[in-house]
């Protein structure tokens, strides 16, 4: 029994160590010790209770005065939060009627916003496509594209640059001004060149017409193909003038009438180009030796008329070498014969003489009335060329019947072409061969007239 209270006796001691094993640095040795320690560390754990007890209770009064607090700014704020929700419905309606008011106020200035912006695009469209922007600058082009695409009301500055562009593009379009510009040849280099503007119309750079290209970038480039020389001395004496007024080429079309102007091709340039096919061809060359025959014919009449003419100064010496000493030998051949023997011999030798003296005449005649049947012929060939292409195509694409329209058109064209000047020129030997004949006739009867009245007076 004594042993069992002894055992639980350490036990009790071990455990009473253990627990005060955080308040004291020893181990007890004794009970007495132990109960010491005990009380002591049972001491320390009650004022730490009543210190924290006491930390609590001065926390929980703090927290109380927070809440109170806190509750306190609520109400503070959801009296603010009323207010302003009643301030709030308040402006509402003075910005319902405000606006109720601008709305009002503002349908004269929304509708001239509306004319702003559209008079904007309206100029900014014209500046790109003027030559002025080359010699102003890009500035305007961001004011005008700007002002083009807001979408608030213009201000009464603005309002006014806008006049003054305007303002300024008229006044431009009746002034001749030099200036220096970017110019693009024709292999696509480009350099800086003095440009002589004439309104904004018509650009010359180094004596030869420019168009403009359009945009904000001011460039002009030089056409492919300038136009005929009578153009181009025009400009040449024009850049050379500084005052006054002087003649010159404008294109009111801004190089749309050049562009065609140099498309435009001659009568030449569209035979080279074979427009008129093998019918044209022909028309040519039958010309040609119409015109050949007509030279030649022209030479031998004017050498006969010549020699005629000398003949006629000597008729008691005839020459075999001209029309009219033939007949005078006809004549002289035997001059005692009876008047009606000679008159024959005399109209036999101008009869042998008029074939000679009209040789040629015919064929100019005949060529002078095939040209316009040729011509006929490939009008009727050009024009069923054009009926194949619209049964075989239809007529969506115009380009595929200007081949045979082309075609109808030259050689109706070279056809009288042909016709009108070997007409003319037929008519002009006739004449001339005529009056040679007449010569000859006029001779022979007067010869006739001399023998008759020398054997009346015997």
């Amino acid at each position: 029994m004594q042993g069992q209270i002894t055992r639980v006796a350490a036990c009790l001691i071990g455990a009473a160590s253990l627990l005060a094993a955080p308040h004291v640095g020893a181990q007890a040795k004794s009970l007495d010790e132990l109960l010491q320690q005990t009380r002591a560390a049972r001491s320390a754990e009650n004022k730490e209770n009543e210190r924290r007890v006491q930390e609590f209770r001065s926390q929980r009064n703090q927290q109380a005065a927070l809440l109170k607090q806190a509750k306190a700014e609520l109400a503070a704020l959801e009296r603010r939060a009323d207010e302003l929700s009643a301030t709030f419905d308040k402006n509402e309606e003075t910005l319902a009627e405000l606006e109720s008011t601008l709305t009002n106020k503002s349908g004269a200035l929304g509708e001239m916003f509306g004319v702003v912006r559209q008079v904007s695009g309206d100029v900014y469209s014209a500046a790109q496509n003027s030559m002025v922007t080359a010699q102003l600058g890009a500035e305007r082009m961001e004011f005008l594209g700007d002002l083009a695409e807001s979408k608030r009301l213009p201000s009464i500055a603005k309002l006014e640059q806008l006049w003054f562009e305007m303002q300024r593009e008229m006044t431009e379009l009746g002034k001749v001004v030099r200036f220096d510009a970017t110019v693009v040849e024709g292999d696509g280099e480009q350099a800086t060149k003095p440009v002589v503007r004439l309104g904004t119309f018509t650009a010359v750079v180094d004596g030869e017409f420019v168009t403009y290209e359009t945009g904000v970038e001011g460039k002009f480039r030089k056409l492919p193909k300038q136009p005929s020389s009578s153009y181009l001395s025009v400009v040449d004496n024009f850049v050379e003038q500084s005052s006054g007024y002087h003649t010159m080429v404008v294109d009111p079309s801004q190089g749309t009438l050049l562009r065609a102007k140099i498309q435009e091709r001659n009568l030449i340039q569209r035979v080279m180009e074979s427009e008129g096919g093998m019918i044209g061809w022909l028309i040519i060359g039958l010309t040609v030796i119409g015109l050949l025959i007509s030279l030649l014919k022209f030479l031998s009449l004017g050498a006969l008329s010549a020699k005629i003419s000398g003949q006629k100064k000597n008729i008691s010496e005839p020459k075999d070498n001209n029309p009219l000493g033939r007949v005078l030998q006809a004549y002289y051949q035997d001059p005692t014969a009876d008047t009606e023997t000679i008159e024959l011999r005399m109209d036999e030798a101008v009869l042998k003489e008029t074939p000679a003296v009209e040789r040629g005449l015919s064929i100019i005649k005949i060529l002078a009335a095939i040209g316009p049947l040729l011509g006929l012929l490939g009008t009727v060939t050009g024009m069923i060329q054009v009926f194949q292409s619209i049964t075989l195509y239809g007529t969506g694409d115009p380009k595929l019947m200007a081949g045979g329209i082309s075609q109808a058109l030259m050689t109706t064209v070279l056809g009288l072409v042909m016709a009108i000047p070997l007409i003319l020129i037929h008519s002009m030997l006739a004449s001339r061969a005529k009056g040679i004949i007449q010569t000859l006739d006029e001779e022979s009867v007067g010869l006739i007239a001399e023998h008759k009245g020398s054997n009346a007076a015997a």
